[in-house]
């Protein structure tokens, strides 16, 4: 199969243009899970087995994928409630998502955002 030069260059450009609209780690470090709670700081029922999660500062609805540096095992989450309360934690994850990526106690974990 022939290909000219201009169309490897578009296909070249297309594929540098994709990885560069990927997002950025958004963060890493230690990561908690909770289990228990009536309702979510954004008025939502709590669900323990739900993939949803809590962080300071993202707004709710911004899905986070959540990476378990341990095992790279991973899982989407959806921002849905405020903390972690405990300082040098980044997220709060529900037990659920915790246990999708092997998680007990407190793990390291790398945060990145979903488009």
């Amino acid at each position: 199969m022939k290909v000219s030069i201009r169309t490897a260059a578009v296909c070249l450009a297309t594929v540098i243009g994709a990885l560069s609209a990927l997002p950025a780690q958004a963060q890493g470090g230690r990561a908690s899970w909770y289990g228990s709670g009536k309702k979510t700081a954004n008025g939502e029922r709590f669900n323990p087995n739900g993939y949803t999660a809590a962080h300071r500062s993202l707004p709710f609805g911004t899905r986070v994928r959540v990476t378990n540096r341990s095992n790279g095992r991973s899982v989407v989450v959806r921002i849905n409630d405020r903390g972690p309360f405990i300082g040098g934690r980044v997220i709060d994850l529900a037990r659920g998502s915790a246990r999708a990526i092997g998680m007990s106690g407190v793990s390291y974990v790398s945060l990145n955002v979903v488009p």
